[in-house]
């Protein structure tokens, strides 16, 4: 397996504390709520801390899929969260993604969301650069998605 590694930032209007909390203390009752495709989130192992396997259903073209959610490590002094992500809605050539994330003071009282995604591939074959973009579509939308949920119930 070869670990290819992707680097990303974006802002937002919504404050640090903010949108930490809704993203990863709240994020099984918001996301839901914020996004009509997400149909459930349930435990399938663990406690909410690290080490948690989420099991996250969701219809995407007509089919309910899921992904395996597990959280590697939460830094709620840092506003850090890291999780990795596997399950049937992955590429055929990714085994699973890990995702660090850190929020810090944005312009404006917002936040910046710095990203580091790990991609881990069923072999060493690198990923598609268009499922890469498919992805990193997938994944803006759904925060753009939460976070304008946060600001309309602010």
């Amino acid at each position: 397996m070869a670990v290819f590694t992707f680097e990303d930032q974006t802002t937002s209007p919504v404050a640090p504390a903010t949108l930490y909390k809704a993203l990863v203390k709240d994020a099984d009752d918001i996301v839901p709520k914020a996004v009509d495709s997400f149909k459930s989130v349930e435990i399938v192992e663990g406690n909410g801390g690290v080490g948690t396997i989420k099991k996250i259903s969701f219809l995407e073209d007509g089919e309910t899929k899921f992904v395996l959610h597990k959280i590697e490590g939460i830094d709620e002094a840092k506003l850090g969260y890291s999780y990795s992500i596997g399950g049937a809605a992955l590429p055929d050539t990714a085994e699973k993604i890990t995702i660090d994330s850190i929020l810090s003071d944005g312009p404006n009282g917002g936040s910046v969301v710095k990203l580091s995604l790990k991609y881990h591939s069923k072999g060493d074959a690198p990923p598609n650069e268009d499922e890469l973009k498919a992805g990193k579509a997938k994944s803006d939308a759904l925060f753009k998605v939460i976070e304008a949920y946060l600001l309309a119930n602010a």
